[in-house]
């Protein structure tokens, strides 16, 4: 019972998903640019445990809010993430944390399935979600689109439901996305902040370049 309200949740989040195209993202850049956040509040200690890549001590550290049901968020991951993760994460430069931040239930549950992998498969989960972002989140049945892509990542049909009827990890996922409007100033997706600046909309691989080279010194 619990599995089928939710997955009429998640078929309404679903048909709603595609009003969200041009709504997240790069509107309004030019507002809280020179914004900055205190970095040792942004970095306390959250509801859930931390998701993130490269070396503690990094000299830079970029944070990112997405939704999984954001386009602008895929559109960075897929064309900006790869080329940042070689030249800055790999190399020991930045450190890439990444929060939930759904727009929807649909978002929540794709945020839900990551957390449910085996914490070494987060971000390959991560990355399949965005890859696969129109299969699953404009589909009629993004349930069984879920499911799908799910058990490429060695999900059965009982721990994906498990997974999605898990009350407390849904309100950590919810947690962190308050917590992020409410003390950060969140308010649209992708939003990052690179050593506590501010820096909203999915931006190409030379802008964020110069970004974090400012902040390195170089």
């Amino acid at each position: 019972m619990i599995v089928r309200l939710f997955r009429r949740s998640l078929v309404a989040a679903g048909a709603s998903a595609l009003m969200l195209v041009g709504l997240s993202g790069a509107p309004a850049l030019a507002q809280n640019q020179d914004v900055t956040v205190d970095t040792d509040e942004l970095m306390a200690e959250g509801p859930l445990p931390e998701m993130a890549l490269g070396e503690e001590d990094a000299p830079v550290t970029i944070v990112e809010y997405a939704s999984m049901t954001c386009p602008h968020c895929a559109t960075f991951h897929e064309a900006t993430y790869p080329d940042l993760k070689e030249k800055y994460i790999d190399t020991g430069k930045v450190r890439f944390v990444f929060r939930e931040f759904p727009l929807d239930p649909l978002a929540a549950a794709g945020f839900m399935l990551a957390r449910c992998a085996p914490e070494e498969q987060y971000f390959d989960m991560v990355d399949l979600l965005f890859e696969k972002q129109r299969q699953w989140a404009y589909s009629q049945d993004p349930v069984t689109e879920l499911l799908n892509l799910s058990k490429q990542a060695g999900f059965t049909q009982e721990s994906f439901e498990a997974c999605l009827t898990n009350q407390e990890l849904l309100d950590g996922v919810n947690e962190v996305k308050d917590r992020g409007a409410r003390d950060f100033s969140v308010t649209s997706t992708p939003t990052f902040f690179v050593n506590g600046r501010m820096v909203r909309g999915a931006r190409g691989i030379e802008e964020f370049s110069e970004i974090i080279d400012s902040e390195l010194g170089s």
